[in-house]
């Protein structure tokens, strides 16, 4: 929003939400329909037809530029701006799409109001002549001009001060303007449309490549990496006044008063705007290496769909918790099915999102692997995939020891004692790794401890056992707290492992089966199901101690998050919610690597029976800045 929001900024749709989309369906629906029908292929007016292909293309079109803008940032190599994202300039962003519809309205529009607008040829030579010379010496010209103006204290604040809100440029923020501003571009970009249609040398050819152009030049010098080679410029000198390269129009996002042009920078040469230090940013900007991390944090993916919820994938989507599914995502499973098998194909982590936290640089890579190829609960029934799953940690493994990667915390991969005991083979095999493998069991242990309400005297634990749940039960025990348990399977291994663990009597006395579900506070895995939280007390407090939240059943009970903290503000680039957390909140297990890290330690943290010191591990945690989500955060899903 504008610092003093003028007439006509917001979009005429913005009270329908996503429903806006159904604005263009009567005309779809209308133009797919008379050239299906008509008999004779010369009635059928297929310039109307291709209206609403070239929306859909248009689409995809941006998208691959967000996920390869968004993607190349995280590795850093030729980034040119450094500073951070947020959640604001998101938010700010999420209606890029706005201005699609608005053209395709208006082309809608434009084929039945503008003679020789329907039924245009598929190529004429002289229309793309004339639109050629049009966009050089009209559009660019009075773009600039206009773009000057938008700079005047009056159009800035009301109007132009929206899109430089975003210093730190994605190829989104070339067209994050006010309704108003788009009027005013659509009628500079439709001169050449309207003079080729008038002088009947309108082609389709020539409305689907300038369209293409214009979102292609606009991503460009948005996308915050600079790709443009400098040989490209030496071989044909010219260029260098006919095209911007993304680290030019960068500068006039970090300076204001330079580099006006739209996609030609002939007109900042003619009248002097052209910033100084433009050919030694250029050249920087090239020279840029790839980030290598401190340290990493290797998770998988969910779900099918749960690609579009990762920072590479929709900004809208991954700004937000992952809670259930949208209703639109159900229209795009052919591209879910396609990236779905792309993950089957793609062998090897991935690079998601890239952070700064003080001196250290973090990232998440991902495996290109689904909930049911890792869940512990479902290696049973694929157990093809555990040797799989495990090759892929492994190479992470290795590629961070590569990177000379300080820590690499499992993340999601975790949890799983049979799939690869909590990650003590890979130190096994590899004795001398340099890297330090973190499960951050220690700090997830810490963080149930402290969310449990003080003055609790019971608990019930139940659900799938992890090694988080064993140290939680021993560690409430030590304290005095009773730890119930309603299935006598789960009683007798968590008795036992008391047994090994401690030989405190107090200790093994807190540990009791019951079937009284009488408890306020449940700590609870996966497995809960309906029948045990229909047992539940009315106003019991569910805490998981599982990576993944329980499903809830129950209006009248808390449902608190997985083990999870507060992010301090200093934790740059953070813009994406890790699944269903909410916003600057990371889970433990993250957090865990980070402050491994962070305090240098030098041991690994996995195996069953490693615990490191959980007040220690705490203690480390709080002074870093790090805080918990109190038990009034609680959330419930239905």
């Amino acid at each position: 929003m504008a610092s003093k929001p003028g007439i006509l900024t917001d979009w005429p749709w913005k009270p329908l939400g996503k429903f806006k989309y159904l604005i263009v369906a009567p005309w779809a629906i209308s133009s797919t329909y008379m050239y299906l029908t008509k008999d004779d292929p010369m009635e059928r007016d297929f310039s109307t037809f291709t209206i609403f292909p070239i929306l859909l293309s248009r689409y995809v079109h941006n998208q691959i530029w967000i996920s390869l803008s968004r993607y190349r940032s995280a590795k850093g190599n030729n980034r040119i701006v450094d500073k951070s994202l947020d959640f604001d300039q998101v938010d700010r962003e999420r209606n890029w799409d706005d201005q699609i519809l608005f053209t395709a309205i208006l082309s809608y529009l434009g084929t039945r109001i503008i003679p020789n607008g329907r039924n245009v040829a598929i190529w004429k030579t002289d229309g793309i002549i004339i639109t050629i010379l049009l966009h050089v010496f009209v559009v660019e010209f009075l773009y600039y001009w206009l773009h000057r103006a938008l700079h005047h204290h009056y159009l800035y604040s009301r109007y132009h001060s929206h899109h430089h809100s975003s210093i730190v440029t994605e190829p989104i923020t070339s067209v994050a303007h006010p309704f108003a501003e788009h009027m005013a571009y659509f009628l500079l970009f439709a001169i050449p449309l309207l003079i080729t249609a008038f002088t009947e040398t309108v082609s389709v050819a020539l409305l689907i490549g300038y369209i293409t152009y214009i979102d292609f030049m606009n991503n460009l010098g948005h996308c915050n990496f600079e790709f443009i080679p400098k040989w490209f410029f030496s071989l044909f000198p010219l260029l260098k006044y006919l095209m911007y390269t993304p680290s030019f129009h960068s500068l006039h996002h970090t300076q204001f008063r330079t580099n006006y042009c739209l996609f030609m920078p002939m007109y900042d040469y003619i009248y002097g705007t052209v910033d100084e230090s433009s050919e030694n940013l250029y050249e920087m900007s090239l020279k840029r290496k790839e980030e290598l991390p401190n340290v990493v944090y290797l998770t998988h993916m969910t779900t099918p769909e749960s690609i579009y919820h990762m920072e590479i994938g929709f900004p809208a989507l991954a700004s937000m918790p992952h809670s259930s599914s949208k209703w639109y995502l159900w229209l795009m499973w052919p591209l879910t099915a396609l990236s779905t098998l792309m993950a089957g194909l793609y062998a090897r982590p991935f690079l998601v999102e890239s952070h700064r936290f003080h001196k250290l640089t973090l990232q998440t890579w991902a495996i290109p692997k689904y909930k049911i190829q890792v869940c512990k609960n479902c290696i049973y029934f694929l157990q093809w995939q555990k040797s799989s799953v495990n090759n892929l940690i492994e190479k992470a493994i290795l590629d961070a020891e590569e990177k000379g990667v300080k820590v690499l915390s499992l993340g999601l991969l975790n949890q799983k004692e049979d799939l690869n005991a909590y990650g003590e083979i890979y130190v096994k095999r590899y004795p001398e790794l340099k890297v330090k493998v973190v499960d951050g069991s220690s700090l997830a242990v810490g963080v149930i401890l402290n969310s449990i309400p003080k003055g609790t005297t019971q608990v019930l634990l139940t659900g799938n056992l992890t090694k988080v749940a064993y140290a939680v039960a021993l560690a409430l025990s030590h304290k005095g707290i009773q730890v119930a348990s309603s299935k006598e399977e789960e009683y007798k291994k968590l008795k036992k492992s008391s047994i090994n663990m401690s030989n405190n009597s107090t200790t093994n006395e807190c540990l009791v089966f019951s079937q009284s579900y009488s408890e306020k506070i449940w700590l609870v895995g996966d497995g809960l199901s309906k029948e045990e939280q229909v047992k539940a007390r009315k106003g019991t407090i569910f805490i998981p101690f599982s990576q993944f939240p329980p499903k809830p059943f129950r209006k009248d009970c808390f449902y608190h998050y997985t083990p999870a903290m507060h992010t301090p503000s200093t934790l740059q680039n953070l813009h994406s919610c890790e699944n269903w957390l909410p916003r600057r909140v990371m889970s433990a297990w993250r957090i865990a690597g980070i402050v491994h890290g962070l305090e240098g330690w030098n041991e690994h943290e996995c195996g069953f029976h490693t615990i490191n010191d959980i007040h220690k591990v705490w203690e480390a945690t709080l002074r870093h800045g790090f805080h918990p989500l109190p038990i009034t955060s609680s959330h419930q899903k239905f």
